[in-house]
């Protein structure tokens, strides 16, 4: 006899009476075997009780997948809450459209931009996407095939959505996929817009489709993209900045969409020595030819067979970009004198790199002044300001992480004063033509300061130290501490909580001598025994950061918002003045930045 979902959710309670599954595990999975807009779902979890699958049903049902920093983002499955799947993707949209129409009012006329990358199922998902809205009454601008994220903010702006939705988890494992949905800003959602979206989507009931054939048939769903990208890659070119083109560029998209922006506007900047990488040419969701199977260009073992390729090749430079084309890494010689020696560069130098380049020819264009300012978030490297101030620029760099903060200032501020937005995990943004990172312009901007110093026969790690002399040692490192599953969430909360009720005294040897804790509090803490904590000016968000006794040097963790792990920023300076032998400097900071980690992890636990 068949299972019911009576016997079912019978079978569910015995199983979280034994602890096979969580208590909130049962509490999602009682729904999905009981509630009627579930119902469609209902033969699979059957079956998935019938076969035991415990953990399995543990995993997807433990708790409701979340939108953070970056969207809704985590591992495909085809059942569950804590999944990507039909009904939360479905949920996400319809949320969105049902938060939009109540924002706009009755008689507003509403359309939504829709991309996606090159992962799997993203085409269902996009479609999927674009059904849900025009059923919902939006006219939906479709960009057909894989296209990049900054594509996407650029086309909500070009065609004056009202929202838009981007299908892709970015640099995230072959298992995962996301939305990223966006305002009509071109920029992703902040408050009040992004609470009340998660509450339309929380409460979804019913999720109204309609066929994409047929609305495409009847001019709901347009595609967009043969107007889009040309005028996206225009676009992008009113930020290159004038000089020497002479270098040869080895570019790889990682196996995602990069070569449909990179390429094109590279060559349209005047770089005619440019090559695709083969082994990682295919647009292909399982990432095949990268380590791991996870296209970050965070990771410097994704630049090894680049590298080596660069060195039989004679390429000056390394490029690659995530599979949805909003973030770079490069990888250049170390010096001129030894062109085949190769080095990647941190997310935090390349910060540093395109922020001189691009300050530097706005001075000699006359295009600075005291009201311009550079954007950041208050875990990238200091280094940005320091070179900020050295032009007589403002810094607006007390932003929470997520490139949505980025582009909230800029409008915030003014867009006729932005001048360079960046952030520490290789995201950076010139221009005011989208409202998110993008890997085309970073990538024109890097290869245009490559080939500068390529002339001036210097490297950008010899650019580097330059600035190292000028503004002071910066060396920073990034910890990820996975904590995957219930018991993960479990430990990152009690971690946090620890560094808030009995931090730490000391890191590496120096004295904490500053808390600053951004939560709903948003208080100074001083561990030197002030008696009052001040107030702290600021964003409120999960993150603390603890200054240290030396100046510069301090240490910042959060939770991460798109992924099962904690994210630890490390932080270490020496100014200029105390500066005699640079590699000395470098390697005592170094080692000042191991001790750190080693201390965190203990407190920790990890």
């Amino acid at each position: 006899m068949p299972l019911t979902a009576d016997v079912a959710l019978t079978h569910a309670k015995a199983a979280a009476a034994e602890g096979k599954i969580t208590a909130t595990a049962l509490e999602n999975l009682t729904c999905w075997l009981t509630e009627e807009r579930y119902a469609g779902y209902l033969p699979e979890v059957l079956a998935h009780v019938e076969r035991g699958e415990w953990q399995r049903l543990d995993d997807v049902f433990w708790t409701i997948i979340p939108f953070g920093t970056g969207g809704r983002r985590g591992r495909m499955y085809p059942i569950g809450s804590n999944a990507i799947n039909d009904r939360t993707i479905g949920e996400s949209a319809q949320g969105l459209a049902d938060y939009v129409k109540a924002t706009l009012g009755p008689g507003a006329k509403l359309s939504c931009a829709i991309a996606r990358d090159t992962r799997h199922k993203s085409d269902h998902f996009a479609e999927l996407c674009a059904e849900i809205m025009v059923a919902n009454g939006f006219t939906v601008y479709f960009l057909r095939g894989y296209r990049s994220t900054p594509e996407l903010s650029f086309a909500v702006r070009y065609k004056n959505c009202s929202c838009g939705i981007m299908v892709t988890a970015s640099h995230n494992p072959p298992s995962d996929n996301a939305v990223k949905v966006y305002w009509s800003t071109g920029g992703q959602v902040l408050p009040p817009h992004d609470a009340g979206i998660i509450e339309r989507v929380m409460s979804c009931q019913e999720i109204k489709r309609t066929n994409f054939a047929e609305a495409l048939a009847a001019g709901k769903i347009v595609p967009c993209e043969e107007e889009i990208d040309p005028a996206f890659i225009s676009a992008v070119l009113t930020q290159a900045l004038p000089g020497p083109r002479d270098l040869k560029v080895l570019y790889s998209p990682l196996h995602g969409v990069g070569a449909t922006a990179v390429l094109p506007v590279l060559e349209k900047d005047g770089f005619k020595q440019v090559e695709q990488f083969a082994l990682h040419a295919e647009p292909n969701g399982d990432f095949p030819n990268v380590p791991g199977h996870v296209s970050n260009p965070e990771n410097p073992k994704v630049f090894d067979s680049l590298i080596e390729h660069a060195r039989l090749s004679g390429a000056d430079l390394c490029v690659a970009t995530d599979p949805d084309c909003d973030r770079i890494g490069l990888a250049a010689p170390l010096t001129a004198a030894n062109p085949k020696q190769f080095a990647t560069l941190t997310g935090n130098q390349i910060c540093a790199l395109l922020c001189e380049y691009i300050l530097e020819n706005r001075k000699r264009n006359g295009g600075l002044s005291a009201d311009k300012f550079v954007a950041t978030t208050l875990v990238t490297t200091q280094l940005v300001r320091r070179i900020a101030e050295s032009y007589g620029v403002r810094t607006i760099g007390d932003l929470l992480v997520g490139f949505k903060w980025i582009a909230g200032a800029i409008d915030e501020f003014g867009p006729e004063k932005f001048l360079y937005g960046t952030e520490e995990s290789h995201g950076y943004m010139a221009g005011s033509y989208v409202r998110d990172k993008d890997g085309a312009v970073a990538a024109m901007l890097a290869c245009e300061l490559a080939a500068s110093l390529k002339a001036q026969k210097q490297t950008l790690h010899e650019k580097l130290d330059a600035l190292y002399w000028q503004h002071g040692c910066h060396v920073e490192q990034t910890i990820n501490v996975q904590m995957p599953g219930s018991e993960g969430m479990g430990r990152m909360k009690e971690v946090m909580a620890s560094f808030r009720s009995a931090p730490p005294t000391e890191l590496g040897g120096l004295k904490v001598v500053k808390i600053r804790d951004y939560e709903g509090s948003r208080q100074w803490a001083v561990c030197s025994g002030q008696a009052q904590p001040e107030p702290l000016m600021g964003p409120v968000g999960d993150l603390v950061i603890f200054d240290l006794s030396e100046e510069g040097n301090y240490v910042a963790a959060r939770p991460s918002g798109t992924e099962p792990k904690i994210k630890f920023y490390l932080f270490g300076y020496t100014p200029p003045e105390q500066l005699h032998d640079l590699e000395a400097a470098k390697e005592a900071l170094s080692e000042r930045l191991a001790a750190i980690d080693a201390d965190l992890r203990k407190f920790a636990g990890v």
